[in-house]
């Protein structure tokens, strides 16, 4: 026991003593969170609206100041014409234009009414979202005049902010991070620069070796985790609906799953680019673009949907939603926890047998 104790401290001053690498274990997770967070959103902000009224009258006027009221949409001009309003889109000084016909105002009375929404859909996505918003402000106003709206209720995020989606998707990046990436650069680094062989040839046992070189990326992705969930808390306002305790498990068996993971990438590369490489092509992109944190799983092609469930983010992500966001009892993430359980001993035991054939 105490060689092994021995090893892990040797590795814990190695880490600290290379600045570059606490700059990426302790720095980079929380520029992820908050930009992430609060940069890069999906949320209707500040949309440029063009305003194309022939006849103005006082319910066109009421839905323009409703339409402005709030901080999602600003009236910015008044188009004269329809061709005020292409030359306006041209000179990307609107993104939504609100088109009031003649005789509005008397449809209204009839509940005939229709107003046109043009929208830049040069953003094909964001042209979507915007046109969807303004409609339902619309609604809204027309409910005064014509028949009740439909009241829709938002389940779990009924302010529909974006760091919702994003925040288990980053914590599944960086736990990916820290634990694959950098676990299997440093087993490799320890190959190039010779001191594996030194540690081989030793009396400690080749299964300390990695125990010693993993246990400090544990503690590490650890204490990165609880710093993304105070930083959800207390600087994204996100609240932690379900238990904590089952959240940290499912991180527990993640970060097994992302070790493992390491381990193999370093059996298999012999210099520290290859295994960055390996670590970032097969494990980093993958996760981004299949795990379901930008793209919806169910909306992807079967064959990537099949891909997709071979990767542990894709379940991990989906169990913190659950756990976190939703609130949910443990018993509706059971599929999730056996799934990462399964892989993490799966990898564990294919890894540690294939480093030590390596080795011998």
């Amino acid at each position: 026991m105490k060689p092994t104790i021995v090893f892990i401290q040797k590795e814990f001053f190695h880490i600290f003593r290379d600045k570059r690498t606490m700059l990426i274990l302790l720095g980079i997770p929380i520029v992820l969170i908050l930009l992430l967070g609060f940069a890069i959103t999906t949320e209707v902000r500040n949309v440029r609206v063009g305003i194309l009224a022939p006849t103005p009258t006082e319910a066109v006027e009421r839905i323009i100041r409703q339409t402005d009221a709030g901080e999602y949409f600003h009236v910015v001009c008044r188009l004269a014409s329809p061709d005020d309003m292409q030359q306006a889109f041209r000179r990307n000084e609107i993104d939504v234009a609100m088109v009031f016909y003649p005789g509005f105002h008397a449809d209204i009375q009839r509940d005939g009414a229709r107003l046109h929404l043009v929208a830049d859909a040069s953003e094909p996505n964001m042209a979507v979202t915007r046109a969807g918003y303004l409609s339902g402000i619309l609604a809204e106003a027309f409910s005064t005049e014509t028949n009740p709206s439909t009241v829709v209720k938002m389940m779990y995020n009924p302010q529909m902010k974006s760091a919702y989606n994003f925040v288990p998707g980053v914590m599944g990046m960086i736990l990916m991070l820290l634990c694959a990436m950098m676990t299997s650069i440093s087993i490799v680094r320890e190959k190039e620069i010779g001191t594996m062989e030194l540690l081989l040839v030793s009396p400690v046992r080749p299964l300390v070796v990695v125990v010693s070189k993993a246990v400090p990326y544990l503690a590490l992705s650890f204490i990165n985790l609880v710093t993304i969930l105070l930083l959800a808390v207390y600087v994204l306002h996100i609240p932690i609906a379900g238990g904590l305790g089952w959240i940290l498990l499912g991180s527990f068996l993640f970060i097994c799953v992302s070790l493992a993971l390491g381990l193999l990438i370093s059996s298999l590369a012999r210099t520290q680019m290859v295994a960055m490489l390996a670590s970032g092509m097969l494990l980093m992109l993958p996760t981004i673009l299949l795990s379901g944190i930008i793209f919806p799983i169910e909306s992807m092609p079967h064959i990537l949907q099949a891909i997709s469930a071979a990767l542990p983010a894709r379940w991990y992500v989906s169990l913190v939603r659950k756990l976190m966001i939703e609130g949910v009892d443990v018993i509706y993430v059971w599929r999730e926890m056996l799934i990462l359980l399964t892989m993490a001993v799966a990898l564990l035991i294919v890894s540690l047998k294939l480093f030590n054939d390596r080795l011998e």
